[in-house]
């Protein structure tokens, strides 16, 4: 039987990642055709369901819960983001709105790792470590939205510096900008669209479709994405991190944090990849943090990809608030050495009295995550 030579094997695992790689590509595409899927919808529902919507998110207390709410069901702050980008492409929502949402998608999206960090439950030295490194994601997104908030609703600080930016990158000529990759999208809708027409539909019933095949595009789309570039990457990034904490952390963790997400599509793996980590004492609760920074700011790619898809200056401005926002979280809190130990306290806290009471835990999750929130929306919409 014949065997293979190394260079071979090296040959094919070339083509097997290049295969992966046009795949990822591909995903790409389609998240894209989903993002444009969704603004078309919304806007064939009609002038009735946005203000009804916006109704519902008139009061911004409410809006960040529902931005909470929504990246806990959907487990990723992505699809969240791509969804209220193409609210606000549709017109349906307002900048001022869609704000209080992202944030509100910020906390959510930290429930992933904290429950990553379960998996070391049985171990309760293993589980204290996993547990600080999880929760420190956590309390970092709480302390920058109790900051930055009440800031923007006072001054407008965050969406000023967007609307700034999105004129210097597109002019102020208008509500749409020209974006070859809203062209690039235009004609698989347009292609679905008719296709549904052909078979009868229209009205609100079509633009209902046409949303829930966009949002299922989008979810699908990020998730297969997310796996992939995984597998793509995996070896690479632990060797990344292993070789930048060993040096000390600080800046260049916070890029490589950033780096990471922007390949995988998902702060929330970036996050559970330093849990194990964690948990084995490998790195550090202090070296996890800046990773932790830099998997906020890269989690805003697929908010701007998106709002590129749409071509909609509003749109672009809300993807640059995320942005803008989580840069800001960076600079309040970790220069200064008083405020950049206020999570780490907290996480190490936080886990010392959940190592010793467990349903403490389930207490946490659920009430940050869940109830508040939920009780929340009720209340104030």
């Amino acid at each position: 039987m014949a065997v293979e030579s190394p260079q071979s094997e090296s040959r094919q695992e070339l083509v097997a990642k290049l295969g992966r790689f046009a795949l990822v590509v591909g995903l790409l595409y389609l998240f894209l055709v989903g993002v444009g899927m969704l603004e078309a919808g919304i806007k064939g529902l009609g002038a009735d369901f946005g203000e009804a919507l916006l109704q519902s998110v008139s009061n911004p207390l409410a809006g960040l819960f529902v931005g909470v709410l929504a990246t806990v069901l959907a487990q990723s702050s992505s699809v969240t983001t791509a969804t209220i980008v193409g609210l606000v492409a549709a017109g349906t929502l307002s900048v001022e709105a869609a704000v209080p949402m992202i944030m509100g998608a910020n906390i959510g999206t930290t429930v992933t790792n904290t429950l990553a960090s379960l998996g070391h439950l049985r171990r309760p030295a293993e589980f204290r470590l996993a547990f600080a490194a999880a929760t420190v994601h956590d309390f970092l997104n709480l302390m920058a939205v109790l900051v930055l908030f009440p800031l923007e609703l006072l001054t407008g600080v965050l969406s000023s510096i967007a609307r700034s930016i999105t004129e210097l990158l597109v002019g102020s000529g208008g509500v749409e900008f020209d974006s070859p990759i809203k062209e690039a999208v235009k004609a698989p809708v347009q292609a679905l669209e008719g296709g549904l027409e052909s078979f009868g539909l229209s009205g609100t019933m079509l633009g209902l479709l046409v949303v829930a095949l966009g949002l299922g595009l989008i979810f699908v789309a990020l998730a297969f994405i997310t796996k992939n570039m995984r597998v793509l990457i995996a070896d690479r990034v632990e060797q990344s991190i292993n070789a930048m904490l060993g040096r000390g952390g600080g800046v260049p963790a916070i890029m490589l944090g950033m780096v990471i997400t922007v390949a995988v599509q998902s702060s929330s793996i970036t996050t559970s990849i330093m849990i194990p980590l964690a948990a084995a004492s490998v790195v550090s609760l202090r070296s996890v943090y800046p990773v932790t920074l830099g998997a906020n700011v890269g989690t805003t790619i697929s908010a701007l990809l998106a709002s590129m898809a749409s071509g909609s200056a509003a749109a672009l401005t809300v993807a640059l608030v995320h942005t803008t926002f989580n840069i800001a979280g960076i600079v309040i809190f970790y220069p200064i050495p008083a405020l950049r130990d206020i999570p780490v306290h907290l996480a190490e806290r936080m886990a010392e009295v959940a190592a010793r009471k467990r349903s403490v835990v389930l207490g946490y999750v659920l009430v940050v995550f869940v109830v508040v929130p939920a009780l929340g929306v009720l209340i104030l919409r």
